[in-house]
């Protein structure tokens, strides 16, 4: 009998799932909680699959603590979650809502009931309408100063039991794709030069998220950033393929990670950009570059990168054909957990990096029999962790991994239809019903190793 050697992960691996306050909440206008952004949007005829809106999502608001028990059941001992900006300050700014501290006091408490360690993100997309509608939200430094408020009180609220920060969750989907003519709330087609404008704004609320942890954190206090990054896999592994791979990932993610590790806009700022820069003070960077704990990154999907003529990098496009998942962006490219990763270290220096969101976006059937068949998500995700499994055991520090989502909820413009979950949610009765998935999933935070 040939017996199977263990694909683990290195000691005091941390395994986690993640979800954000915007999304599972619910209770989007009770107990003093201002409009977001995302709660107009949802208004806007067109702008939401099915018309779909957060008021209710999953009611995590009153049903948390057996959301934590079942988290806690299915093996997790860590959980990265957000807090709503709105239902703390209902205007952005302004007057402090006590019932929004509150709430958040008693989920602490659940979650310490519960044995689950918080990864709190201080903005995941909820941005106070009111900021936007007072000053053009991203688009002015002014919405900065409002986070730097937003982010000394929580700091200072919670700082005795949150050690662990994450300043902002994926800046290129607030900034982009809310005011570049995409899909993203507020929905604005504005200039480039508006939209690198809103970029500049969303670090310097990163870099006062990092102030306000060195200032408040306490003792033991960790604080970084996640990014979205787009991750460029070689076709090839070879080094010239490797050599355009890595030439794209910096041009890619010039927006983002070279100020905050190089403490500038650098020479690939300015190609890419041009004329159509941010306005900034040379101050901002002394703020922007700040030194951080760790870089959280949200991966699902890649592109591949060939070295073309004179070994300039050559994306490919992916061919009708090409495996994706229900959700139409999300190719299968499990390399792009090998390569995310190794970059940011070899360019950057990261010497700290957790995953703080993978996973799959599904249009899953209901429960049959009590159980959800998601056999595509649980091997897509088992390849991922394949792939970063590589990565450290080639010595690039990844220190943990939050799997996306722990159940389905509102996924933003695509509504309740496009579940990312592990756990099915029933959005009429709210019963939870943990998939193949997270059983799966269950059996690997058990065991710190691929089952």
């Amino acid at each position: 009998m040939i017996k199977s050697r263990p694909q683990t992960f290195p000691k005091n691996f941390v395994w986690g799932f993640a979800a954000a306050a915007p999304q599972i909440e619910g209770a989007a206008f009770t107990d003093g909680k201002g409009e977001s952004i995302w709660d107009r949007m949802a208004r806007t005829p067109g702008k939401v699959h099915n018309g779909d809106t957060l008021d209710v999502a999953c009611e995590h608001y009153t049903r948390y603590a057996e959301d934590f028990k079942l988290m806690r059941s299915l093996g997790a001992k860590h959980y990265r979650l957000s807090l709503a900006w709105p239902r703390i300050y209902p205007n952005g700014d302004g007057a402090v809502n006590q019932k929004g501290l509150d709430f958040y006091h008693r989920l602490f408490d659940s979650m310490d009931k519960h044995g689950l360690t918080p990864w709190v993100t201080m903005f995941h997309w909820d941005l106070p309408q009111s900021l936007e509608t007072r000053f053009g939200g991203w688009r002015d430094r002014r919405t900065a100063d409002a986070f730097a408020t937003y982010a000394d009180t929580i700091v200072k609220t919670y700082g005795d039991r949150v050690k662990n920060w994450i300043t902002l969750n994926e800046i290129l989907c607030f900034t982009r794709l809310g005011y570049g003519g995409h899909d993203k709330a507020p929905g604005l087609s504005c200039s480039e030069q508006v939209v690198n404008q809103t970029y500049h704004t969303a670090l310097l609320c990163h870099g006062h998220g990092v102030r306000a942890v060195r200032e408040y954190g306490g003792k033991g206090a960790r604080v970084g950033l996640t990014d979205n990054c787009s991750v460029s896999v070689p076709l090839s592994e070879t080094a010239a393929d490797i050599a355009a791979a890595r030439a794209q990932f910096i041009h890619d993610n010039a927006r983002v990670l070279d100020p905050i590790y190089t403490g500038s806009y650098g020479a690939a700022y300015r190609k890419l950009v041009g004329k159509h820069a941010a306005k900034f003070e040379k101050r901002d960077f002394d703020l922007i570059g700040l030194p951080t704990d760790f870089l959280g990154l949200n991966i699902y999907t890649g592109t591949f990168v060939r070295a073309g003529k004179g070994g300039k990098p050559e994306q490919l496009s992916f061919p009708a054909a090409y495996p994706t998942a229900d959700a139409p962006w999300l190719k299968h490219v499990p390399q792009s957990l090998y390569w995310g990763p190794r970059h940011v270290a070899e360019i950057y220096g990261v010497k700290a990096i957790h995953i703080t969101e993978n996973g799959a976006g599904y249009n899953d059937a209901s429960p049959v029999k009590g159980e959800v068949n998601d056999l595509h998500r649980l091997n897509l995700v088992r390849g991922n962790l394949g792939e970063l499994r590589r990565t450290i055991n080639d010595g690039v520090p990844v220190k943990g991994f939050f799997l996306w989502s722990f159940m389905d909820n509102f996924e933003w413009q695509d509504g309740y239809e496009r579940r990312f979950g592990v756990v099915y949610c029933d959005f009429k009765t709210q019963k939870r019903t943990p998939k193949f998935s997270a059983k799966w999933y269950q059996e690997v935070m058990k065991a710190n190793a691929l089952v």
